[in-house]
């Protein structure tokens, strides 16, 4: 038995696997202000370090889950059906399989994402954290949040953070079953925050995030040094958000993801996301904060720019990007 089924086991242990109509469940994208880069173990996607996001409201996956009227699983992404070596419908059933009571179960399940799909988006994460709360309710296990974070992570790391909104933090945890390894909101608000994501391309990632951690992880020389620079970010960015002091968390959050990509740039074969449009959108912010706008940036591993600003310099940051999508994660 798979360690991952052996957790999930523990957690559902005594709970009925008894398929109920439809379950609908809906998770929010999330986006790392200090990352998570590199796992201590692949199979349960325990990561060498925690991670601290922010939650992208609206921006995220929306799953529809029954129980399929034949074996073999049936997936739909954006309204679309997927064959069942597509690369979604791949990952979506090896997923459910840590929940199929039979061989012969077979799930429906239609998945609508409002993010770009594997672009750099998270759209992962939400996926993962949707389809672990569709799981939930259609079996009716009544599972706790931390639960759903620990279920979410065997799916994608980053899921773990998707269960909650606001600022999200990832407890790394030492376990090596990984039931200390999960996530949950900070007692924090921030009204005037806003992130904007730029869609600079929507097209899949050339190197997927698994493959581009254990490449870093096994690989790049500099990678020793990350952990201790992703536990004091985080310390400075827990102080930043405790104060809502705005420069000090736009200064972390860009510092630690060019931290990321360096590392990527300095893994072998070398990983690098960026195209001349993030380029060129990273030059623009920085010459709007040197002309005095209060506007940082942050990226996934992915080409694309989100942006962190707050509401009153928004009409100035969309005469900048007038393609932005705004967020505001706290309403």
């Amino acid at each position: 038995m798979s360690a991952a089924r052996q957790v999930v086991q523990r957690i559902l242990a005594g709970r009925e696997f008894q398929a109920n109509g439809t379950a609908k469940a809906y998770a929010p994208a999330n986006i790392a202000l200090v990352k998570y880069w590199g796992k201590r173990d692949e199979a349960l996607n325990l990561p060498v370090t925690g991670s601290l996001s922010i939650s992208l409201g609206p921006l995220g996956s929306h799953v529809e889950l029954a129980r399929a009227e034949s074996a073999g699983d049936r997936v739909w992404l954006n309204g679309q059906p997927l064959p069942a070596d597509s690369s979604f419908a791949r990952r979506a059933s090896a997923f459910l399989d840590l929940f199929r009571p039979a061989k012969d179960f077979g799930f429906a399940l239609k998945a609508r994402n409002t993010v770009p799909t594997a672009a750099g988006f998270a759209s992962s994460a939400s996926g993962f954290a949707a389809l672990a709360k569709a799981a939930d309710g259609l079996f009716g296990w009544g599972l706790a949040a931390r639960e759903l974070s620990i279920l979410a992570r065997l799916g994608s790391g980053s899921a773990a953070r998707s269960l909650a909104d606001g600022f999200v933090e990832w407890q790394a945890g030492t376990a090596a079953d990984g039931l200390d390894s999960f996530a949950e909101r900070l007692d924090a608000e921030w009204p005037e925050l806003r992130v904007g994501a730029v869609v600079l391309c929507s097209d899949e990632k050339p190197v997927g995030s698994r493959e581009g951690m254990k490449r870093s992880v096994e690989t790049c020389e500099f990678y020793r040094e990350w952990p201790g620079r992703v536990a004091r970010d985080l310390a400075a960015l827990k102080t930043a958000i405790a104060k809502k002091n705005f420069a000090a968390l736009g200064e972390v959050a860009e510092g630690n993801a060019l931290a990321m990509h360096a590392l990527m740039a300095a893994t072998l074969p070398p990983i690098v996301y960026a195209l001349p449009e993030t380029v060129a959108a990273m030059r623009t912010i920085w010459t709007a904060r040197e002309a005095g706008l209060a506007l940082w940036f942050t990226m996934d591993a992915g080409p694309n720019v989100k942006l962190l600003f707050e509401a009153k310099d928004e009409s100035r940051v969309r005469e900048i990007f007038p393609a932005v999508e705004v967020v505001a994660p706290f309403g």
